[in-house]
């Protein structure tokens, strides 16, 4: 079925990626590999070409582009080359915190922040998951206490993209001891040269060895009022406005990497040979190849269905979590069939589905994973029917 998701425009826009992508991230992609974190330059050159910046605010040095089909058509590119890995920092530092200073931020501090992330001179993080809490963030122990103008920040977070690279941070704490479950939670923007600051450990993860993923630790870190972003007491209604956009991002994602996959692992088992003709030309072969790519332009579908929803603002919690959930979980499913029918060479990581296989695996698990989505998923369903 034709796909009439994009316009001209989206096109355009993807020959601008792929040029990007070809002369500054593949030549660079092995190393950054090995070193576990990309070349800051990247992220300048990513916003001189407009491959980063063009969704933020034209105020503020942005595109003004507010479609999310362009974030799609970008991830589609990098799905292609495989190196989501050097790329995967985009979706925090020029989605989440950009829109989560859009709209909570003071004057003061979308002045301050918001044109350095639009130019590539400011690598943002967001500091949520904590040792002992994970995608329940009603357990977050991370506390910041007034005194007198300022806010004492102290608490431990881990698994935090763009860890090293960051220039600044927004902390999730809680600013109300007494408050019960997700109340009493604020956000805080603390910058990489605070004192009692500091980036642990690169963590050396499973996959996604590019993107930087750290521990970050807060010991009695002053910061002023005026870096309180959104209201106080309000940080996790805050943080719940953004998820449907995140949760989208993966699911778009997981398409676009489930379709690179399934791409090439036809162009792989139409050429290889064995038993006196292709694996290709097996009854097997073809079975598990029109069962992958039916269900993948169904749930394709879907997640396009949900890029318009996003566009128009209607697009829900439950909707988004419905898109992560299964596009994520198909993903998984796809990239591991396609490696069996690359037999032994799947297992390679000189071949782009070995290390598809390696980079997926956190699909299902960040962003909230598969089982938090189906318990949102479920509740929705509760309160209709009970």
């Amino acid at each position: 079925m034709k796909r009439n998701l994009y316009t001209q425009d989206h096109e355009d826009f993807r020959t601008t990626v792929a040029a990007f992508l070809d002369k500054e991230v593949v030549p660079h992609f092995e190393r950054w590999e090995e070193a576990k974190i990309v070349d800051r330059s990247m992220w300048k050159a990513a916003a001189e070409a407009g491959v980063i910046g063009f969704s933020h605010p034209e105020e503020y040095g942005g595109g003004g582009i507010e479609d999310f089909r362009f974030e799609m058509v970008r991830a589609e590119e990098v799905a292609k080359r495989g190196v989501g890995s050097a790329t995967g920092g985009w979706g925090v530092s020029d989605g989440i915190v950009p829109g989560y200073l859009t709209a909570f931020g003071s004057d003061h501090l979308k002045e301050k922040y918001l044109p350095g992330l639009a130019s590539g001179d400011l690598i943002s993080a967001i500091a949520m998951t904590e040792p002992g809490a994970g995608s329940d963030l009603q357990n977050i122990r991370t506390r910041a206490v007034r005194d007198g103008d300022d806010w004492v920040i102290s608490g431990a977070k881990t698994f935090i993209t763009n860890g090293q690279n960051c220039d600044f941070v927004v902390v999730v704490a809680r600013t109300d001891p007494d408050a019960k479950g997700s109340r009493g939670t604020s956000l805080f923007i603390v910058d990489a040269d605070a004192p009692g600051f500091t980036k642990g450990r690169n963590l050396d993860k499973v996959g996604l060895a590019a993107q930087d993923t750290s521990e970050l630790n807060f010991e009695d870190v002053r910061v002023p009022e005026s870096q309180l972003l959104g209201e106080l007491n309000k940080g996790f209604i805050h943080l719940m406005v953004n998820l449907p956009y995140e949760r989208l991002t993966i699911a778009s994602g997981a398409i676009a990497g489930a379709r690179a996959a399934l791409d090439g692992t036809a162009e792989y088992v139409f050429s290889r040979e064995a038993y006196g003709r292709t694996i290709g030309d097996l009854q097997n072969t073809q079975f598990e190849l029109a069962e992958m790519e039916a269900r993948l332009d169904a749930v394709e579908a879907y997640v396009d269905k949900c890029a318009l929803a996003l566009n128009d603002g209607d697009l829900t919690a439950v909707d988004a979590s419905k898109a992560k959930m299964v596009a994520a979980e198909l993903q998984l499913e796809i990239i591991n069939r396609c490696l069996q029918l690359h037999g032994g060479f799947g297992y390679m990581l000189e071949y782009p589905i070995g290390r598809a296989f390696r980079d997926s695996r956190i699909q299902t698990i960040y962003g909230g994973a598969t089982e938090v989505m189906k318990h949102i998923i479920g509740k929705d369903i509760k309160s209709r029917h009970h």
